[in-house]
C-alpha cells in the first residue's frame, strides 16, 4: 500500500483577507446572516466562476450543502486561530497535482480537524467550493449523486466532513477517488472515526489516498497554538485543543462541573473517541469480517469493558491477565505507598482505612469496566492483541523503547494524548470522595492527598511523554530509551545514545519545580550505575535533570526547564 504522507514545500498564501468569495449562497437567516453580512463588510470578495451561482439548486441535494456566504461564516469562526503544522499537506493537495487521490483528513476528537477545513476556505477559491457535513440519515449514493450534480454546476473543491458517519462509506470509498478525484477535482474527506478511515484506506482506497493525521500533537505545537508555557496545561488539556472541564482539585466544586459524574460524562472523550469509534468502524465494514476475535464481545455488549480496561491499563504490560484479574487502580496503590512517607499521620495511613473495595467499585463503575467474574464472554489473548492493534491504527498509543542491564530490549506503548491516562486518575479522586473514612479526615490533609495523587500522576505521565516526544524527534544517528539495571533497579529515565560519536546524555525527569540533587539525580550521581552505561555506550557527555524550574547548574548536572527542551527538539 503506497499513500503520500509526505511534506512538500508548497509555498503557502498569505494570512490576510480572503481572496475568492461569491455573494451567492443558500438563504441564511437571523444571527447567521449577520455574521455573514460582517464577513463581507471586513473581506474584499468577488462572483468568480463560469456560471452564476443562483442558478444552483442546492434543493435538490440530499446531503447537507453550505456554500458561498455560509462559508464565510464558518472562517470566521477560525479566523484568529493558528494553523496546525500538517495544514501545510492539506493546502499542498489543494493546490497541487493529486489526480486520483482523495485526501483524508483524520484523527480523534479536539485535534482540529473541522478547524482546518474552516481555515482552508480562505486559500481556495469558494465560489467553486462546498462544505458537506452529513449525517446518519444520508448513504453514500447520496453523496455521490449530490456530488456528480454539483460538479456540473462548476464546483471543484469538496470539503465533505464526518463522512464516516455514513454506514456504506468503508465499502464504497473508492468511487470518490476513481470516477472524481480521477477527473481532477479535489475531495477531502474528514471524520472522528479515524479507523474506519483507516479501514477504507487498506481496502477500498488503497494507494488512492494522501493521508493527514491529526491525533498526535506534540508539546511544542500545542504550546503555539494555545500559547502555552506549562507542561501541566498539556497534560490537563489531555493533548488535545480543548480542556475537560473538571475541577476536581478544588474540593468544593459544582456538580454540574464535573465530567466524571454521570454515564454521559464519565467517559465522554474515551467512549466516543474510542470505544464508540472502534465499534462503530467494525460495525460499518462489509459483513463486519474485521470483527475477527471481538464479535462475541461486541454481540454480548462487553466490548466496551474490554477497551476501557486496556486503556486503564495502559502504563503496564498489554498482557491477558490486565484483563482477567480482579480489577485495582494501579494509581491507588502508588498513591498508598507514597503517603507512607508523610509526617501527619492523618494524611500518612489515610488510604490504609479506606474501603478499597467501595472505591473500586465507584472507579469501575466511573470508567465502565467489570470484573472477569461478572463477564458474560471470557476475553482471549487474541482480543486483547486486536484491540491493541486498533488502537495502534487510531494513532492513541505509539512504542518508547526500554533497555536493561541484561540486554533485553522491550517496546511499551505510551499514550499520545496523555487526557486518556489523567482522566481515570481524576476519576479516582472522586471515588475517593465518596468514601466514609476519606471524607472524616479534615479538609487541608484531603487537599494535599488528592494533590499528591494527581501530581504523582502527572509525574510519571511527564516522562513518557519527554521519552514519547524526543523517540519522535531522534536523529538517524540516536537511539533513544530508558534504562533499567534489573539486578539494582536503578535507572536512568532517558538515555540519548549517538551512534557516530560514540557517546551519550543521561537524563531525569522530574515533576519538580525546584531542584534537589540528593534525591532527583541519585542514579545519575550513582558511579557505578554511570560506570556501566559507559561500558555500553560510550562517552557520557553530560547529565541533565529535565524539571519545571529554571536553567541551572549543580555540581555537575545540569537543571533545564522541561518545557524549554520540548520546545526545542
Amino acid at each position: 500500500m503506497e499513500t503520500i504522507e509526505k511534506h512538500k514545500t508548497t509555498k503557502m498564501p498569505q494570512e490576510e483577507g480572503i481572496k475568492h468569495a461569491t455573494i451567492q449562497s443558500q438563504e441564511i437567516k437571523g444571527e447567521e446572516k449577520e455574521a455573514a453580512q460582517t464577513s463581507f463588510a471586513d473581506y474584499s470578495y468577488y462572483a468568480s466562476g463560469t456560471k452564476e451561482k443562483e442558478e444552483i439548486d442546492f434543493s435538490v441535494c440530499k446531503t447537507p450543502v453550505i456554500h458561498g456566504k455560509g462559508l464565510l461564516l464558518y472562517y470566521d469562526k477560525v479566523k484568529n486561530y493558528k494553523k496546525r503544522e500538517c495544514y501545510h499537506d492539506l493546502y499542498d493537495y489543494i493546490v497541487n497535482d493529486y489526480t486520483g487521490r482523495v485526501c483524508i483528513l483524520y484523527g480523534l476528537r479536539r485535534t482540529g480537524k473541522t478547524t482546518m477545513l474552516y481555515q482552508l476556505l480562505h486559500d481556495i477559491d469558494i465560489s467553486k467550493t462546498v462544505y458537506i457535513k452529513v449525517d446518519e440519515s444520508n448513504t453514500m449514493g447520496d453523496l455521490i449523486k449530490d456530488i456528480n450534480y454539483l460538479t456540473k454546476q462548476g464546483i471543484q473543491y469538496f470539503l465533505i466532513d464526518e463522512v464516516t458517519l455514513l454506514s456504506d462509506f468503508i465499502n464504497s470509498a473508492a468511487s470518490l477517488s476513481d470516477i472524481y478525484c480521477s477527473m481532477g477535482y479535489k475531495i477531502v474527506l474528514s471524520g472522528t472515526d479515524s479507523l474506519g478511515f483507516d479501514f477504507a484506506r487498506r481496502d477500498e482506497l488503497y494507494d488512492r489516498t494522501v493521508t493527514i493525521h491529526t491525533s498526535y500533537i506534540p508539546y511544542k505545537e500545542f504550546a503555539n497554538l494555545l500559547y502555552k508555557s506549562d507542561i501541566d496545561d498539556y497534560i490537563e488539556y489531555g493533548g488535545t485543543l480543548q480542556k475537560e472541564n473538571m475541577k476536581i482539585g478544588e474540593l468544593r466544586y459544582k456538580e454540574s462541573e464535573f465530567t466524571f459524574l454521570d454515564d454521559n460524562g464519565t467517559r465522554k472523550y474515551i467512549d466516543t473517541a474510542i470505544s464508540q469509534n472502534i465499534q462503530r468502524s467494525l460495525r460499518n465494514e462489509r459483513f463486519g469480517s474485521k470483527f475477527y476475535f471481538l464479535k462475541e464481545l461486541y454481540d454480548n455488549n462487553e466490548l466496551t469493558n474490554a477497551i476501557n480496561r486496556i486503556v486503564e491499563s495502559m502504563n503496564h504490560d498489554f498482557v491477558l491477565s490486565v484483563i482477567q484479574d480482579l480489577f485495582v487502580s494501579h494509581d491507588l496503590g502508588s498513591a498508598r505507598q507514597m503517603l507512607l512517607h508523610e509526617r501527619d499521620e492523618e494524611v500518612q495511613f489515610a488510604l490504609s482505612n479506606i474501603n478499597e473495595k467501595a472505591v473500586l467499585d465507584t472507579l469501575k463503575e466511573i470508567i465502565k469496566v467489570r470484573e472477569a467474574s461478572e463477564a458474560k464472554v471470557q476475553v482471549t489473548q487474541e482480543a486483547v492483541d486486536q484491540i491493541k492493534s486498533y488502537l495502534y491504527a487510531l494513532d492513541l498509543i505509539k512504542d518508547v523503547e526500554i533497555r536493561y542491564a541484561n540486554g533485553k530490549i522491550k517496546k511499551e506503548p505510551v499514550f499520545t494524548q496523555p487526557g486518556m491516562r489523567y482522566s481515570i486518575a481524576k476519576a479516582l479522586c472522586h471515588s475517593l470522595m465518596q468514601d466514609e473514612a476519606f471524607g472524616s479526615i479534615n479538609e487541608k490533609s484531603k487537599e494535599i492527598i488528592l494533590n499528591k495523587i494527581l501530581s504523582d500522576v502527572k509525574g510519571r505521565m511527564l516522562e513518557e511523554i519527554v521519552l514519547l516526544e524526543s523517540t519522535f524527534a531522534k536523529k538517524s544517528t540516536e537511539i533513544v530509551f530508558k534504562y533499567i539495571d534489573n539486578i539494582t533497579w536503578a535507572e536512568c529515565d532517558m538515555v540519548k545514545y549517538n551512534k557516530r560519536k560514540d557517546s551519550f546524555v543521561a537524563y531525569e525527569i522530574k515533576h519538580a519545580k525546584k531542584a534537589n540533587v540528593a534525591t532527583q539525580a541519585k542514579h545519575l550521581n550513582n558511579k557505578n550505575f554511570m560506570l556501566e552505561l559507559s561500558k555500553k555506550y560510550g562517552t557520557l557527555e553530560k547529565k541533565v535533570v529535565l524539571y519545571r524550574g529554571h536553567a541551572q547548574e549543580i555540581d555537575g548536572i545540569k537543571y533545564l526547564p522541561v518545557d524549554y527542551y520540548l520546545k526545542n527538539l
